[in-house]
């Protein structure tokens, strides 16, 4: 909120700390801020100034309901659907896309868990987000340490690939659910084609929903600087690595855990 009362932000390269870039977060020059979060509950007092000054925003959020094990320090489901009902108050469903990602097998949360976790988190949600997000966990080097630590201490990675059924099931359950709560269901940079199981590529940063959700237009010009499978359209990352203190082992943006 400083940086937004202050009309920019300077954000330093992560791979290259010399280069710094100021982005504007005036009014005229902003289309809309995507908070990508698992956490909005400090904002919500700052709502209505964002509002005030004109500003567009909606929320990529974050909820899979991990054992602590894989997730040490995020909200509880209880917090979490507490923060959601009095962000939707403010900003309705449109305005919240429910993710849940990365999808992570392991001996804590094998192919049933995801279904049964997933079902209850839908029905939970239902009537407040009308859009949802799926991935499968990639292979990070940062996150790589911390899950072989994990199985040190006996939670084992399941090999589980799109070749075999209960991955098929899995993901073909996900999207059913998920059009039963009234959601569509999303990959996000997902190298494996899910649409076979109902689930069409996705974008975070999308010029239709964009244009569908606040009546603007924006460049449907891939990004550049993302990786191939990511379909954003060009926007500016204000977010900055080894901040976050979620503590999930499966993290690629914070080494620090």
């Amino acid at each position: 909120m400083d940086r937004v009362r202050e009309g920019y932000c300077d954000v330093v390269n992560p791979f290259r700390a010399d280069q710094v870039s100021r982005v504007s977060l005036r009014t005229e020059d902003v289309d809309v801020i995507a908070f990508m979060t698992r956490n909005a509950r400090p904002l919500l007092p700052h709502l209505a100034e964002l509002d005030a000054r004109g500003l567009r925003y909606y929320f990529q959020y974050t909820l899979t309901g991990y054992p602590r094990q894989l997730e040490t320090n995020t909200p509880t489901v209880a917090d979490t659907l507490d923060t959601l009902h009095r962000l939707v108050e403010h900003v309705g469903p449109d305005r919240l896309i429910w993710r849940y990602d990365p999808i992570l097998f392991t001996t804590l949360t094998p192919p049933v868990h995801h279904t049964e976790e997933f079902a209850c988190l839908a029905e939970a949600l239902d009537g407040l987000t009308r859009r949802v997000t799926v991935s499968i966990m990639d292979d990070y080097r940062w996150a790589r340490a911390r899950l072989k630590r994990l199985e040190e201490a006996g939670v084992l990675r399941l090999d589980i690939s799109p070749e075999d059924a209960e991955f098929g099931h899995t993901i073909y359950s996900l999207a059913n659910t998920a059009r039963e709560h009234g959601m569509e269901i999303f990959s996000c940079a997902e190298p494996i084609d899910l649409s076979p199981y109902g689930i069409a590529p996705g974008k975070c940063i999308d010029d239709a929903y964009l244009r569908r959700t606040f009546g603007i237009e924006v460049s449907g010009r891939k990004d550049p600087s993302q990786r191939k499978p990511c379909g954003c359209v060009v926007s500016k990352d204000i977010g900055t690595y080894n901040t976050c203190r979620h503590g999930c082992v499966y993290c690629y943006a914070t080494r620090s855990i």
